[in-house]
């Protein structure tokens, strides 16, 4: 069959900090090939939407398939649908990914016609089974749901060695980047997470298990990168030390040179300080730490399962490591000015980079089922970690003015003409190469962090809307909210941090 494989459009976020290449696309890309189908890819975080009709009239796919990680993707990949099926009516139409992993049913019902199959679970086992099934047998298939039922659970992958991503199938890959890693691939090493933070649903997605890439493979992909910058996209980066050092030992005995980014926890940097400081020796530039909260009850509440006095030190030993370290804040609801003034007179007296996004109850999460019945909106389009989607404590204009005047703070730390001096090497070695992803967003932070377009976005009619949520007598069991439901139960990082479902 020929498929086209198509993800949406840049989130507000990438728009400046980010773009990473579609990684988990391109690994079902691979699947498909491998399956003997004929495969095209669109990002159209890098094309304008106008591509998607040139990319229908061109391939005449008899399959196309949405990957959708993110819930504000939901409209702009309904309306794609639609335009499919207009198009092409034979064409088979599938959304899958991350996020309507746990909405299927719903999503079904609110496309009216527009989507055939909603793929539950890891597209590269789900997605070439719906291509090889009959199309009056889709509901059979494990991961399917159709308007005529869903099929068993998910599937996971058997081990995360094949396929190896299909990175030739996209064109633009010069604009990929993070920060001033430009360009950047994204490579993965492991899948899953163990720990059950209340406002991420990593955990529940993969039904808390932890899977690893063997350091073969590892090695062998990082040599088939071509871009001089990697980003590790792990949920937490080196969790099992002996790993980390053996991926490491592969990396050296290929002799591959990069520089990295990943993503961590500081207890898993204080545990294991030598793996972080051989990849340092290798490469390693920048590590994002999700502090969350800089207070115990923010931390607990989040289910964090470390202090305050653990993350400042982790903050000390990166120093010292020499990685430039990026902490993420979440921004509650409920904070007023003094709340916000505290946070930036934190985040100005620390060197590390601070981000702050708001807290957002998504499908999958526990805070989901906790606060889901306080939301004052349903549109998709203002669940992206930007927007305030359950009530303020301040007036929520004011609310937005606290966000972005603290964001903007940062953003002078870091981005600001005094910042600018610092990184001009930089910029002009990236011009030299012709990569201006990097220069170009030290200017985008006023246009799109603005708190007047934050406040108007919320008085916009909504097409589509998040399901209404269902009052619950209680939570539910954890295991209720899992869509991959593991044969076993992995280990976590520690045995003091584990927590067992009630």
């Amino acid at each position: 069959m020929r498929v086209l494989l198509v993800h949406p459009s840049a989130l507000m976020y990438s728009k400046i900090f980010l773009r990473l290449e579609p990684l988990g696309l391109e690994r079902v890309a691979a699947a498909l090939l491998a399956a003997g189908h004929e495969v095209s890819m669109l990002d159209l975080q890098v094309e304008k939407p106008a591509a998607y009709a040139r990319h229908l009239r061109k391939c005449r796919p008899d399959a196309v398939m949405f990957g959708v990680n993110y819930l504000a993707n939901v409209p702009e990949v309904i309306e794609f649908a639609h335009r499919a099926k207009r198009e092409l009516p034979d064409c088979l139409v599938v959304a899958g990914g991350h996020s309507v992993s746990f909405i299927a049913e719903h999503l079904l019902k609110q496309c009216d016609g527009a989507l055939d199959v909603v793929a539950r679970g890891e597209g590269e086992v789900v997605a070439p089974r719906i291509l090889e099934a009959d199309r009056a047998r889709l509901a059979d298939v494990p991961g399917a749901v159709t308007a005529d039922g869903a099929g068993p659970t998910p599937a996971l992958l058997p081990g995360l060695d094949e396929p190896l991503p299909a990175r030739h199938l996209l064109a633009h890959r010069r604009r990929y980047f993070i920060g001033e890693l430009d360009p950047c691939a994204s490579v993965e090493f492991t899948r899953g997470c163990p720990w059950d933070c209340s406002f991420c649903s990593a955990w529940t997605f993969y039904g808390r298990s932890y899977r690893r890439l063997s350091p073969d493979a590892a090695g062998e992909e990082l040599s088939a990168i071509r871009e001089p910058n990697v980003f590790i996209v792990d949920d937490v980066a080196f969790i099992r030390p002996e790993h980390g050092m053996a991926i490491a030992d592969q990396v050296e005995r290929r002799g591959i040179r990069k520089r990295y980014y990943l993503e961590t926890r500081s207890d898993v940097l204080l545990r294991h300080p030598e793996v972080f400081e051989r990849w340092r020796r290798l490469g390693l530039e920048y590590m994002f730490l999700g502090m969350e909260a800089l207070d115990a009850d923010g931390l607990d509440l989040y289910h964090k399962r470390i202090s305050p006095d653990e993350n400042i030190r982790a903050l000390e030993v990166a120093r010292k490591i020499g990685i430039t370290v990026a902490v993420n804040l979440i921004a509650d609801p409920d904070w007023d000015e003094k709340q916000f003034r505290l946070v930036r007179e934190w985040a100005l007296s620390v060197p590390e980079i601070v981000h702050l996004t708001v807290c957002t109850p998504y499908p999958g999460t526990e805070i989901w089922h906790t606060q889901s019945r306080r939301l004052t909106t349903l549109d998709y389009r203002l669940f992206d970690i930007q927007h305030a989607v359950v009530p303020t404590r301040l007036p929520l204009d004011r609310f937005y003015r606290e966000l972005v005047a603290t964001q903007a703070v940062l953003n002078r730390k870091h981005l600001g003409a005094k910042a600018l001096a610092a990184t001009a090497r930089i910029v002009a070695a990236n011009l030299a190469r012709g990569q201006t992803n990097f220069p170009r967003m030290l200017w985008k932070f006023p246009r799109v962090y603005n708190a007047g377009r934050l406040y108007a976005e919320h008085q916009h009619p909504a097409r589509y809307r998040l399901p209404e949520p269902v009052p619950a007598a209680m939570t539910p069991r954890r295991r209720e909210l899992y869509v991959h439901q593991p044969a076993a139960r992995h280990p976590v990082a520690s045995r003091e941090r584990e927590r067992t479902d009630p």
